[in-house]
């Protein structure tokens, strides 16, 4: 069974920072991408960035550029986003997702995952 577990949000203030934490079982650790959403109230869910099976990595550059950053720990089987600089407009709930995949390629369309965290609430105050 697959699961993934996210931890690290809260309550920030503006340039503050969060790690947030997607712990994955029942995929092995070479064998998925992921990815990193959110999704502000009354938003679609966008995605943010991703990393792929191999540890490449790609940021949706338009809300997050230079503000983020993804990696892998290979022994806890746990891919983390870090995010600095934090603005109000980040306010969201964060999800990451998960795909068995080995291409190069992350997707940005939250369709082409199959396995879901059960998202984090992250909040920048001003």
């Amino acid at each position: 069974q697959v699961r993934l577990v996210e931890s690290g949000g809260g309550l920030v203030q503006a340039g503050g920072s969060l790690r947030l934490s997607c712990a994955v079982s029942g995929l092995p650790y070479s064998t998925y991408a992921m990815g990193w959403f959110r999704q502000a109230p009354g938003k679609e869910r966008e995605f943010v960035g991703g990393v792929n099976w191999s540890g490449g990595t790609m940021y949706n550059a338009v809300p997050v550029k230079g503000r983020l950053t993804i990696f892998r720990d290979m022994i806890k089987n746990t891919v983390y986003l870090q995010m600095n600089s934090l603005k109000p407009e980040d306010t969201a709930v964060y999800y990451c997702a998960a795909e068995r995949s080995r291409d190069r390629h992350v997707s940005v369309e939250p369709a082409e995952y199959t396995y879901w965290g059960q998202g984090t609430q992250v909040t920048v105050s001003s």
